[in-house]
């Protein structure tokens, strides 16, 4: 998978009508020989809908949990003011398994389904053979990687919450969240940074004790892109076409 760049959410562009993390999106960045990031979300029915945020507001418009719907209400979502719906993962495994390309999958932990969305992910994935690493901020699922399916490849997301954007979980999970505390339980594979935070002593620790894989997200520019390759790390990318 080192190979290979990842667009974020999918190579989407909104002033095309291409938005974030829907069907277009993912068949452009197939289409261009790159693979993708993207986020899931365990829905009530059990079906897995790939959307950054729990809150359907930003996206969609309307107000609603995407945890409490199905995917029959979810089908009445259009995103970004087009007619795009929200997808389900398994129509996005079944494009990147015809394409031979490989995923960076986001796992979206709500309350605390932590361990019935993983084994829910974790199964669909199966089905498909598209290569594809795990992530997320919540360690409680790469725990339940860990302890469950250890031949997955696994990710902590990080980012440096002390001093920026802050988690919601509270003062306590920022700082232990940014300084990585949990790796000595979770074992990541790789850690996946915010690319703005990368002189954050938690990270320069990490790749200096543990010489990890890193993926910064999220690269904006060509040049940081350029940068960020030069320091050997992976790329996941939004806003340009590399």
């Amino acid at each position: 998978m080192r190979q290979f760049r990842y667009a974020h959410r999918g190579l989407h562009d909104l002033s095309q009508g291409i938005p974030e993390n829907s069907l277009p999106a993912f068949r452009r960045a197939a289409g261009r020989g790159f693979g993708a990031e993207l986020d899931v979300h365990l829905l009530v029915d059990g079906s897995l809908a790939v959307f950054h945020d729990s809150d359907l507001r930003r996206m969609t418009g309307q107000d609603g949990v995407i945890e409490e719907l199905t995917a029959a209400q979810l089908a009445e979502y259009k995103l970004g003011g087009t007619e795009e719906t929200i997808p389900q993962l398994y129509q996005v495994l079944e494009l990147f398994d015809r394409a031979k390309l490989p995923l960076v999958v986001e796992l979206k932990s709500y309350k605390n389904n932590f361990a019935a969305l993983a084994a829910r992910t974790v199964e669909e994935l199966d089905k498909y053979g598209a290569p594809y690493v795990m992530e997320s901020f919540d360690p409680r699922c790469l725990l339940w990687l860990r302890k469950n399916r250890p031949e997955i490849i696994r990710g902590q997301l990080s980012q440096d919450f002390i001093h920026g954007d802050h988690s919601g979980m509270g003062e306590k999970a920022d700082r232990l969240l940014t300084h990585m505390a949990f790796n000595r339980f979770t074992k990541p594979n790789f850690v996946a940074f915010r690319y703005e935070d990368r002189d954050c002593p938690s990270l320069r620790r990490v790749k200096r004790t543990h010489s990890a894989v890193v993926f910064y997200w999220t690269i904006r520019s060509r040049e940081d892109m350029e940068t960020a390759e030069a320091e050997g790390a992976q790329v996941i990318f939004e806003g340009f076409v590399p």
